[in-house]
Parts: C-alpha cells; sequence; structure tokens
C-alpha cells in the first residue's frame, strides 16, 4: 500500500494555480520565461516584509491589504494572503506577461513567484514554493527539516525529481534568500536542465506536428485497418483489401507516421508481415501457449519493430536495437497520485519488464525526455493485466496475463513561448494528452479496516523512441 502523505496545497490548489488540465489543454500565450540565473531579484523585498508578513500574527496578515511591489531589477510583484483551512498563504505573485506585452495578470505561478505558507494556529512557516518557470505544475519547494536544516524537492508535474534534500540553512532563511543563493545550496543535486528548456531545440517537433496535423482530415478510423507497401488500404490480419470505407486502426495509424518520415528516405512503405513479427524479450513459458489464440503482445511487438526500421534507416543500424530504442528510464522515484477525492506520494516503480511504466507517471515522464531527447517522439504500447485462469470450475476462462491492447503516438515539445505541450496522436485523429491520461483513472477504494484509500489503476505504457524529421510524406 503506498504510503499516504498529506498535500498542504491540496485543498487550495485552485485559489494560486490553475488545474492541470488547462495548462496542457493550452492557455493564452505567455511571455518568454528567462534563464533562472536572470530571474530579477526579489529579496529586497521579502526581508522588508518579513516583520509585517512572515512574523506577525495570521489575524493581522489576513487582514492586510493586496500591495504592488516594483522591483528594482524590472518586473512587478503583488504581495498578497489567502487562506486556507489549517494553513494561510503569503503570495509573492510575479507578474504574468503575454507574448504580446500586455499583462495576464497576477496568478501565483508566473516565474519568480513565491508561496509561503505558514500555520493559523502558531503562525510558523511550514512550507515554502518557488515557481522556477511560468507553469504551475513545476517548481521547487521546501520543508522544515530540524532546528538548523531544512529540505529540498524540485517537482515537474506531480513527480519528484528531488525529493527531501537537505539543506543547511533553516526554513525561515530561505525565505529571504536571493533565488541563485538558495538553488546553490542544491549543488550538482539541483536537475536545471528541467527548468530551463530552449524552445528553439523543439522548432522541428513543431514543423513535424504541423505536417502531420496537414494530413489529419484524408484519414479516418477502420478496424484493423492500414496501408500496405503499395498504397492500398487492407487489413492487417489477413492482407486482403478493405471493403466499404477505407482507414486505419491505432496500428495503422502508427505505421502511417512512420511512413511518413520513411518514405521520403526510401521512397518506398513498409510491409505489414515483419512489423507482427516478435522482437527482444517478452512474455514467458506461461505465456508462449497463448500467443497463437490471443497475441497478447501483438501492439508492442508493432511499435518496436516501427521504431526499429525508423532509427535504423535514419541514423544506423545501431540506432535499431532494442536497447536503444526503448525507453527504460525516468529521472524521478515518487509520485504524487490524485483524485477527487484523496492525495498520496508514494514510491513510482518506474520502468518495468514487460510492462513498461505505470500510466500515472507518464505525464512527468514525457515531460523529462522532451528535455532530454529534443530530437525524439515516442511510439507507446498500452497494457494490462486481466483475464481468470482456466480451471475445472471455470473451463471458458481467460489466461491470467497482461495483453498490449492500444498504440498512441505521443510528441512532448515546447512551444515558442516556453509552454510545456503534448501531441497525441492516435487512431488516424489527434486527441490530447488529459484525454488519454483520464482514461486511466486512480482508484479509490475501501480497504477490510473501511479506510478509503487510492491506488494506481494498474494500466502500463511500453515507450520506444522514433527520430524527427520535418519532411512528411506517408
Amino acid at each position: 500500500m503506498p504510503k499516504i502523505e498529506e498535500d498542504m496545497y491540496s485543498r487550495v490548489r485552485k485559489t494560486f494555480i490553475i488545474p492541470l488540465i488547462l495548462v496542457l489543454a493550452g492557455f493564452s500565450a505567455f511571455a518568454l520565461d528567462t534563464p533562472l540565473a536572470k530571474i530579477a531579484d526579489d529579496s529586497a523585498l521579502r526581508t522588508s516584509v518579513k516583520d509585517s508578513w512572515l512574523l506577525e500574527s495570521p489575524g493581522r496578515v489576513l487582514d492586510l491589504p493586496r500591495v504592488l511591489h516594483n522591483l528594482s531589477g524590472g518586473g512587478r510583484v503583488e504581495l498578497r494572503a489567502e487562506a486556507a483551512q489549517d494553513e494561510f498563504l503569503i503570495i509573492f505573485a510575479r507578474e504574468l506577461i503575454s507574448a504580446g506585452g500586455g499583462t495576464e495578470g497576477f496568478p501565483g505561478w508566473a516565474q519568480g513567484s513565491w508561496i509561503i505558507t505558514r500555520r493559523r494556529d502558531t503562525g510558523t512557516i511550514s512550507r515554502v514554493r518557488v515557481f522556477l518557470r511560468s507553469d504551475p505544475n513545476v517548481y521547487v519547494q521546501f520543508r522544515p527539516l530540524s532546528a538548523d536544516k531544512c529540505q529540498m524537492d524540485a517537482v515537474l508535474y506531480d513527480a519528484f525529481a528531488v525529493r527531501s534534500l537537505p539543506l543547511p540553512v533553516t526554513l525561515d532563511r530561505i525565505c529571504t534568500m536571493p533565488l541563485p543563493e538558495v538553488l546553490n545550496l542544491a549543488g550538482d543535486k539541483f536537475p536545471r536542465r528541467y527548468y530551463e528548456p530552449n524552445p528553439a531545440d523543439y522548432r522541428d517537433k513543431r514543423q513535424f506536428i504541423a505536417r502531420v496535423r496537414e494530413r489529419l482530415p484524408q484519414l479516418q478510423f477502420a478496424d484493423d485497418g492500414a496501408i500496405d507497401q503499395n498504397g492500398r488500404y487492407v487489413y492487417i490480419n489477413g492482407g486482403e483489401e478493405q471493403r466499404g470505407q477505407p482507414g486505419l486502426n491505432c496500428s495503422g495509424f502508427a505505421k502511417w507516421l512512420i511512413d511518413g518520415i520513411l518514405r521520403p528516405v526510401t521512397g518506398e512503405r513498409l510491409t505489414i508481415p515483419p512489423l507482427k513479427e516478435p522482437f527482444g524479450q517478452r512474455g514467458s513459458a506461461s505465456t508462449d501457449i497463448w500467443e497463437a489464440s490471443h497475441d497478447p503482445f501483438f501492439g508492442l511487438d508493432w511499435i518496436r519493430n516501427l521504431a526499429s526500421r525508423a532509427g535504423t534507416t535514419l541514423r544506423s543500424p545501431a540506432f535499431g536495437s532494442l536497447d536503444e530504442i526503448e525507453v527504460r528510464s525516468e529521472p524521478f522515484s515518487q509520485l504524487t497520485l490524485r483524485s477527487r477525492n484523496l492525495t498520496i506520494t508514494y514510491s513510482y516503480p518506474g520502468f518495468l519488464a514487460n510492462a513498461g511504466y505505470g500510466v500515472e507517471g507518464l505525464i512527468p515522464l514525457l515531460y523529462t525526455l522532451a528535455v532530454d531527447e529534443p530530437n525524439r517522439f515516442y511510439l507507446a504500447a498500452v497494457n494490462n493485466e486481466g483475464g481468470e485462469p482456466v480451471t475445472n470450475a471455470n473451463p471458458r476462462g481467460q489466461p491470467r496475463m497482461r495483453k498490449f491492447f492500444h498504440v498512441v503516438a505521443f510528441i512532448p515539445y515546447f512551444d515558442e513561448q516556453g509552454a510545456f505541450r503534448v501531441a497525441v496522436f492516435e487512431s488516424a485523429e489527434e486527441t490530447s494528452i488529459i484525454a488519454f491520461r483520464n482514461r486511466y483513472p486512480a482508484v479509490e477504494r475501501r480497504d477490510d479496516d473501511g479506510e478509503l484509500r487510492l491506488y494506481p489503476n494498474g494500466h502500463y505504457i511500453s515507450l520506444v523512441r522514433v527520430p524527427v524529421e520535418t519532411v512528411f510524406d506517408p
């Protein structure tokens, strides 16, 4: 059972940040963020209001009006207090500037904003959160540890790239330090690269996405549908030409994407039968007997073969190996999982052989992959374990095994203003990362003791990487 840890911000989350669904769906384009070292310093402001806002009694602070401050290094800060049930927030909200130069207000999560949480009963500072990008899901936070130390978390879309890193200063001292000094306390353990992506690195990805979108109106969905090497719409299972309105299913659409980047190079589309061949190690002796009747690894073999052909053709044979194409690592080991009623922070297992990643960690995984691999996109095979064992009492039961049942393409990137986006293509159309993620929500259920608990839902996703090309002609 994952350890339950209360998020102090969960009850007041909507008061100072916008929900994840709005972030990834897209909000007003803001001006480009600056490198961390160039964020205008507001430590003098925080120091000047320490007595009246950080040390004063909770009741008096909550009665204070909002105050607008101009920083000497440029930019404006709105200082305000907001109440929660057991805590209250002191918000040093930077002004969010739109791409056109206008103001988007002071949302509390614009780059350089600080949120200091104090307890309402004692007034003690319990947490400090600093937004290093204009993204409410990307920040660092500090919590008390001992009389002379605090601890640091680096959070990326509810995943902890750093968790409970001890720092040799008190939480009170953090509140008045310049931001560069605060980050320097963590040294090389602070993953700075995830907070300073360069939008120019994603120009090719943005062009690729645009070209795919231009072609989508030509497509329709058809069960078991694909386009063969001769350009015919056929059925994947038997290879015969489609009847009626032709189209593509999720697997055929993934092939269409890979054909689109390979055909300009080779002049040919891929043939279908080799894409169904087993690729690499998967399954076990207990699943071998079911391959002919249930084909549980079809989706996994399909994306591996597609990615291998792409890597081999566009780069070199070495780029077609399973070790090269399969995503197997992640820079975080803990994850916060949320539902309508509960929030837990638990140890995320990361990559599991023959399964991939728990779908709960997909968005932060794509965020880190976007930073680490700006010239790759990803084919994915969704899977879960199902079925009931065949027994004398249940002779028609299904074998208990993992089955890869859906294929999808993810293209994580940063737009021209530096906002994180994920283009999602599946089954001959573009959907969204939120729509995909919402298909597999966390599960609330009561244990034997009657307590309501929150669990991952058991779906996994295997990812393979594909080079990005700007020429696209399927």
